[in-house]
């Protein structure tokens, strides 16, 4: 499943933030190649400037990072040119707008789903930070999205038993 999320006048909607700086930041950690950050970067500081990208971009960092360390699956992300976003990605979405309006059940069901595990109270402070930044910075998603109740039905793949 692959979605797009488009924001007005070009500009990056709020999600579309969040499911790129989850690829980039993923990505960069998987290749230590620092030009997927960079992305990252030019990506939040175009929406945002850079006074107010410099402390979203750090709470993304520390989100994806307890994500990367925590999960027990392969995490999925598009192709770095893809103007959609794939199952993961959309997930990752899902908890942010989920930190942001107050479901707490659907976040950790997201944290659960994108993790493989049940060790996930690391990347549910992450995420309820990078949240939080959000908001302060005017980037509020829309609520639950309706097609992430399938997603989050599917068991995320893994060979790993719990």
């Amino acid at each position: 499943m692959n979605r797009t999320w488009n924001g007005a006048a070009g500009k990056a909607s709020p999600e579309r933030l969040v499911g790129l700086g989850f690829r980039y930041w993923l990505n960069g950690f998987r290749n230590g190649d620092i030009s997927s950050w960079e992305k990252a970067w030019c990506a939040y500081s175009s929406a945002l400037g850079a006074a107010k990208a410099r402390s979203v971009v750090t709470d993304l960092s520390c989100w994806v990072r307890a994500i990367n360390r925590h999960a027990r699956r392969d995490l999925e992300t598009s192709a770095v040119d893809c103007a959609g976003f794939c199952r993961d990605e959309c997930i990752a979405i899902e908890m942010i707008s989920a930190c942001q309006h107050n479901a707490c059940p659907a976040m950790r069901a997201c944290a659960f789903a994108l993790l493989g595990c049940s060790m996930i109270e690391d990347v549910v402070q992450g995420a309820e930070s990078f949240a939080a930044t959000m908001r302060g910075a005017d980037q509020i998603l829309p609520p639950s999205f309706s097609h992430a109740s399938p997603l989050l039905a599917m068991s995320p793949a893994s060979s790993l038993r719990q």
